[in-house]
């Protein structure tokens, strides 16, 4: 029935959709008033194990090809919402909010309309919850365990909240409802407007894009920030391991060069020309396969921060560990730029500050040009330095409440278990039980979990779906540094002979 139900849906929404002027029809013909917006190019399929629900290929699509146009007047924007008056004259007497409250509150105020609001087929399919971190409770932000993911929970709920008190007068003003009044509905608001926005080059809120925003992520291949790619992506050659040799000589201004007209892939932007935003299929699709859309390069942190999910495989992701403050002045690199990378191994950074670091300071003048090529300092600074790295992962490891052998049980455990109680019965026998303990104290269901046909509540069932991307995010998390330790042995073994 629920499947029913959500299969009328679409098909409402992409009727709205085409008598608006949605369409995915080639540039080459005309697609009637009276069909779905979908059908030529695309159409709205179920990709269980690769985001859910997302945009399909009904044909072989080429890369390079429009595939959705989305008219300028189907998308809401700040601007097409305060078309309305009353919310205009109520926003002149509030001028105090930034860009992005006030679409929160321009897509509350369309809420509030029901049925009356232009946008409401599209309102009505926006999803009922989220998981980004402005979301997690106390529980879910301790699962997470590694700090520097807790800070940035408790920023995104602080700056949410905030946020949010300061936009409560507008709100006001306008009279609304008093559920839309909540800080329930804010965080609802503020999280549908950070997962589904696209940018539009007038207002850095950007816009909210029917139709468009089905489109799964993609994420795009990794950066050539490091000098150890560059020679790869000067030559059109597959990035591959491996250290720059002394006759290389590329120098840190070609980097930083190559930094700053880097483009990030796109596949799609407002275009003048047609009055709508164009989308692009960004590779060769065949039918059938699912259409995906890059939002940008982003850390897993990154992705559970803004959209509410993270990659099992994302080349982007990076790992920060605790460096002496000594690593920090010995060079001029920033620190964002010191981390390891996804696989493993060290950025160009790091290497390059550790290997400085461990270089008595009298002596760093004469070896810079050498560290500043990629090349090793010695054999001695380089067992140093790998020794050094290896032992701070292990450090970090062994000081997060878990290990990712206990990770892999508990995520397992939720995933086969046939219910809940089934859970519970599964994660007695697991050594670490802290953890379980502490979700169901949170949640008073320490005497219940015994009940067979005891029934989980939406908040219970919300909070487990956000305890699971938590136990997933730290997995990579501790997998990173798990491969990081394997990569300092491999070139350890290398070096001691």
């Amino acid at each position: 029935m629920e499947e029913e139900d959500e299969h009328g849906s679409i098909e409402g929404l992409l009727t709205w959709a085409s008598q608006i002027g949605i369409s995915d029809a080639p540039t080459t013909t005309d697609q009637p008033r009276n069909s779905l917006a979908l059908g030529s190019s695309l159409c709205v399929s179920h990709f269980p194990h690769t985001g859910g629900r997302g945009l399909g290929a009904v044909r072989d699509l080429k890369m390079g090809e429009l595939i959705l146009r989305v008219p300028k007047s189907a998308l809401m924007t700040s601007d097409s919402v305060m078309q309305d008056t009353k919310l205009s004259d109520a926003l002149n007497r509030h001028p105090s909010l930034c860009s992005t409250q006030i679409l929160n509150a321009c897509l509350l105020y369309e809420i509030g309309k029901g049925k009356a609001s232009r946008w409401h087929p599209y309102l009505m399919h926006l999803p009922k919850s989220y998981d980004i971190l402005a979301m997690f409770g106390e529980f879910e932000k301790t699962a997470l365990q590694v700090d520097e993911a807790i800070w940035v929970t408790e920023i995104a709920v602080q700056k949410t909240k905030s946020e949010w008190k300061q936009a409560r007068a507008l709100m006001e003003d306008l009279k609304f409802k008093p559920q839309l009044l909540t800080f329930k509905a804010w965080v609802w608001a503020s999280a549908t407007i950070s997962s589904r926005t696209l940018h539009i080059p007038w207002d850095s809120a950007g816009c909210l894009c029917p139709v468009g925003d089905l489109f799964n992520y993609d994420a795009p291949g990794k950066e050539p920030s490091d000098i150890e790619d560059l020679g790869n992506l000067l030559s059109n050659t597959s990035i591959h391991d491996g250290s720059l040799s002394n006759e290389d000589n590329t120098t840190i201004a070609d980097v930083e060069q190559l930094d700053s007209e880097y483009q990030r892939l796109t596949d799609g932007g407002f275009e003048e020309d047609a009055n709508a935003y164009c989308f692009y299929a960004r590779a060769n699709y065949k039918k059938g396969d699912q259409v995906l859309l890059c939002y940008g390069t982003y850390t897993n942190l990154e992705l559970l921060e803004h959209y509410g999910f993270i990659l099992q495989e994302n080349p982007n992701d990076k790992v920060f560990i605790p460096l002496e403050p000594a690593v920090y002045s010995s060079t001029s690199w920033s620190r964002e730029s010191l981390y390891i990378h996804y696989n493993g191994k060290p950025s160009f950074a790091l290497l390059a500050a550790l290997r400085l670091w461990a270089t008595p300071q009298i002596k760093r003048r004469s070896v810079a040009h050498l560290v500043y090529s990629g090349s090793k300092i010695s054999a001695d600074n380089e067992i140093f330095v790998m020794k050094w790295l290896s032992n701070t992962c292990h450090g970090v490891l062994k000081n997060l409440p878990t290990s990712i052998e206990d990770d892999t049980l508990l995520l397992s455990s939720m995933d086969n278990s046939q219910d809940f109680c089934t859970f519970v019965e599964v994660t007695k026998l697991l050594s670490f039980r802290d953890e379980v303990d502490t979700f169901l104290e949170a949640h008073n269901m320490k005497d219940k979990c015994s009940d067979s046909n005891v029934v989980l509540s939406g908040k219970t069932r919300k909070t487990m779906d956000k305890w699971k991307l938590a136990i997933q995010w730290r997995i990579n998390y501790k997998k990173v540094l798990h491969d990081c330790i394997s990569y300092c042995s491999l070139i350890l073994d290398s070096l001691i002979k």
